[in-house]
This record gives structure tokens, C-alpha cells and sequence, in this order.
């Protein structure tokens, strides 16, 4: 039975996501498809706008055999340490294909930037010049490709679709790479007709604008209640930092001396989005800033990160019948422990998973709250 992976964030699941598993299951009839998906947080930094437990039950109902969960400390990290374990989680399920998202549709020329990334010894140069000129990571990576080979690669997903392949060649995965075209503007917050941008959808939510023709009949019923928006937490959040003033520079992704400027506006500041408007630099781009932002809001240290070393588990969060069959075929040759429940292991990894789902349940009211803490720890995988 061959596999096909999927690396998501599905927050929310739109059209485009169901033209990718379309897509997929017309290139690879039969096949099982495999999502490893972060929760409820994200690696833009933004919080899922609906929880992982509603994410699960759409993908499955819109054609995803098995859903992995991406633990919270690596899906809210720099691409490359995303990527890393996410291809890490795929490995060790056997995946036969990774199909990803991409704005040049050119799996060749992907595959070799991933190259020159690897093996050309003046890229690193390249890239330090770049950031030594305070450029952000993701465009000196992007200026110095095209240094290199005068193809101007600097879109988001193709970005990371490189940083994939990269993986896939790191550790030495037998995973074969593949890419579907992407058709709307990934950061645009305009809706397009069609097809449009999960982060279009968010901004249309924040504002009670219809997005029923953006998305699939069932999860318009899902985004109708019990919404989460980053700036609901900004309360939470400043209480944090005016709290332990004298230990930002503690937090993890709090580096470089930002912690300075964080303090500098968080008094005069009244929302998350104009704090980071006062302090982003070319450096300090907007999501890097929003995932600095999860780790304070969530108490994640640089010193419990550098503890939770390694990927300890991989937690289903649900499957079909075709995905348990996958399951039960290799599940003898999975070198990582399979969980189905909080109870399977004892794991500081899965205890940041209950502490950072209970801050992202804040928001809620006191039953909505508790159900979505209780659910964390009670809950077995959603079997469809």
C-alpha cells in the first residue's frame, strides 16, 4: 500500500486544500494519504482558528486517511525546524511521496536549489552577507539562490517546499518529492474568487465577512462558533511580559536584544498588531515576531526547549479505515512510539501539549474551556 504525505496547518481548511487532496488522489490512485498537522498553534505564530480535535475530523472527512500531530515546540519554530521533524514523522511511517504546494510548480528546479543549498560552498556566504545587512533569513536565503542561478525563487511555499526537499536529502529519506501548482497569494488578505488564502479567510472571520464560498460546506458550520483570533490572547500576553519584565530574554525565539524593544512599547501598545508594527525590523519579520509572541504567551523557555530533545512520540489523532490498515501494516517497523491517548506515554513533550492547549482554551467560556482541556487528556483518535 503506497503512501502519500501532506505537511499542514489546515487554519481553516479551504478549497485550495481540497483541490490538494483531489489532486493527489488522482496522481496517486489508492494510495493512503497522510497529514502531519500542527495543532493548535501554528508555525506562523498564529493560533488555529479552530482546535486540532475540529481540524482532524475535516481532513478525514475531505479525504486524509491519517492525521499525525506535529508537537506544539516543533510547529512553532523557524522553517527548518518544522520541515526537519515533519519529514522526520513522515520517514518513520514509511511514506512513499511528500506533495506539497507551489507557486513555481517545478519540482526540478526545487531540487536543485535544495542542492546548491547543501553542497555549494559560497551559498552560506552568500546567505550571512545578506543577513549581516539585517535582510530576514527567508529572503537572504532567496537573494542568494539567485545569485547562485539567476532563478528567482522567493515565494512562501515554494521557500519551504526547498527547505522539504532538503530534509528529505538531510536524512536521507527515501520519500520522493512532488508538487501541485498554488494558485492564490498566501499571504494576501484579499478574498479571491475560488480559491483564496487561509490567511484572506482569518481576516475575513475577524471581521464577520461571508466566507461560505471560500470553503468547503462543512467547515463554513465549524467556523460559525467558538472562534480563536491571536489578538484575543493580547491581554494574557501583556500581563505575561509586564509580569517577568526582568526574564524575556529567557523565552525561546526572545533573542538579539528584542526583549528591549518589546519593553520600550508594551505599555503604550493596545493590540498585538500594533505591538508589532512598533518593534519589527527587517529581521524581525511579522511571523517571526508572532512565534516569539506564542513562546512567551505559552512560558516556553530556551532552557525547556534545549530538555525536550528529539521527537518521543508520534500521536494519532485520527484515521480511516484505509489509514488503520496502513497503520497496521507497518506499525511492527516504526522505530518512534505510536500513541492513540495522552495515558500512552509519559512524556514531557505530551505535557507542554496539555499546557499549551489549556492557555490556547482561555478564551473560551468556562465549559467550552473545560471541554477542550478535557479532551486534550480523555480524547482517542477521531475513526472515520
Amino acid at each position: 500500500m503506497k503512501s502519500v504525505g501532506i505537511i499542514c496547518e489546515y487554519n481553516p481548511f479551504h478549497n485550495g486544500h481540497l483541490h490538494h487532496i483531489n489532486e493527489i488522489k488522482k496522481r496517486y490512485p489508492k494510495s493512503v494519504i497522510i497529514a502531519v498537522m500542527t495543532g493548535n498553534f501554528t508555525q506562523r505564530g498564529e493560533v488555529s482558528i479552530i482546535d486540532k480535535w475540529k481540524k482532524t475530523e475535516l481532513a478525514l472527512f475531505y479525504g486524509v486517511d491519517l492525521v499525525i500531530e506535529l508537537p506544539f515546540l516543533f510547529a512553532t519554530q523557524s522553517a527548518d525546524i518544522f520541515a526537519h521533524y515533519a519529514i522526520k514523522i513522515l520517514d518513520t511511517l514509511h511514506t512513499d511521496y511528500l506533495v506539497f504546494g507551489s507557486e513555481c510548480n517545478n519540482i526540478e528546479t526545487l531540487k536543485e536549489m535544495a542542492n546548491i543549498q547543501l553542497n555549494n560552498k559560497k551559498y552560506n556566504s552568500l546567505v550571512k552577507k545578506y543577513l549581516d545587512k539585517g535582510i530576514n533569513y527567508p529572503t537572504a536565503l532567496a537573494k542568494a539562490l539567485y545569485e547562485l542561478t539567476g532563478k528567482n525563487i522567493n515565494t512562501p511555499n515554494d521557500i519551504l517546499g526547498i527547505t522539504y526537499i532538503r530534509e528529505i536529502i538531510n536524512q536521507e529519506s527515501y520519500i520522493i518529492p512532488d508538487c501541485i501548482k498554488r494558485n492564490n497569494d498566501y499571504n494576501s488578505r484579499e478574498l479571491n474568487d475560488g480559491m483564496t488564502s487561509a490567511t484572506s479567510i482569518r481576516y475575513a472571520l475577524s471581521h464577520n465577512d461571508d466566507i461560505s464560498s471560500y470553503v468547503p460546506e462543512k467547515v463554513n458550520d465549524f467556523l460559525k462558533t467558538n472562534l480563536h483570533f491571536l489578538e484575543d490572547y493580547y491581554p494574557f500576553l501583556k500581563y505575561k511580559i509586564l509580569s517577568d519584565k526582568n526574564n524575556l530574554s529567557s523565552y525561546l525565539t526572545v533573542d538579539e536584544g528584542i526583549e528591549n524593544r518589546i519593553l520600550k512599547y508594551i505599555t503604550t501598545t493596545h493590540n498585538l498588531n500594533e505591538l508589532i508594527l512598533k518593534i519589527k525590523t527587517k529581521r524581525y519579520t511579522y511571523n517571526k515576531l508572532n512565534r516569539m509572541f506564542t513562546h512567551i504567551l505559552c512560558n516556553i523557555t530556551k532552557e525547556e526547549a534545549k530538555q525536550l530533545k528529539g521527537l518521543e512520540y508520534i500521536r494519532i489523532l485520527g484515521f480511516s479505515k484505509k489509514g488503520q490498515e496502513y497503520l497496521n501494516q507497518y506499525k511492527k517497523r516504526i522505530s518512534i512510539p505510536l500513541i492513540t491517548k495522552f495515558s500512552d506515554c509519559d512524556s514531557e513533550m505530551l505535557n507542554l501539549e496539555l499546557r499549551v492547549t489549556s492557555i490556547y482554551a482561555s478564551t473560551l467560556d468556562e465549559k467550552e474551556k473545560n471541554h477542550l482541556i478535557e479532551q486534550e487528556y480523555k480524547n482517542s483518535p477521531i475513526i472515520r
